[in-house]
């Protein structure tokens, strides 16, 4: 049976398939695209983290972001010491406190 996929897979799963006795088609993408399946790949995660909220799909979506900073040229730590000063100036989501309206004059 046929079944066609067309999505950004890790590194290993091919040979995993092909082990299997799988006869896999594939190709490896050119910077452009794979940074577009990578952002395909972020949003396809978050949804199956939303469906059961499971540690592993966690994990998944940290493995794509960490794939994410890489591609981008973004180290962790930055993105981490922007999230601290973000923290420090507008807090974190602790308070659980939930924006209803603003009324400016």
């Amino acid at each position: 049976m046929l079944y066609t996929y067309n999505k950004l897979i890790r590194d290993k799963n091919v040979k995993i398939m092909e082990d299997k006795g799988c006869k896999v088609t594939y190709e490896i993408l050119d910077d452009k695209r794979y940074g577009e399946e990578l952002d395909k790949k972020l949003k396809e995660e978050v949804e199956e983290y939303l469906a059961d909220y499971s540690v592993e799909e966690m994990a998944d979506i940290m493995e794509v972001i960490y794939a994410i900073l890489e591609y981008r040229g973004t180290s962790m730590e930055e993105v981490e010491q922007v999230r601290i000063k973000k923290r420090n100036r507008k807090g974190a989501f602790k308070n659980k406190i939930f924006l209803k309206d603003v009324e400016e004059d």
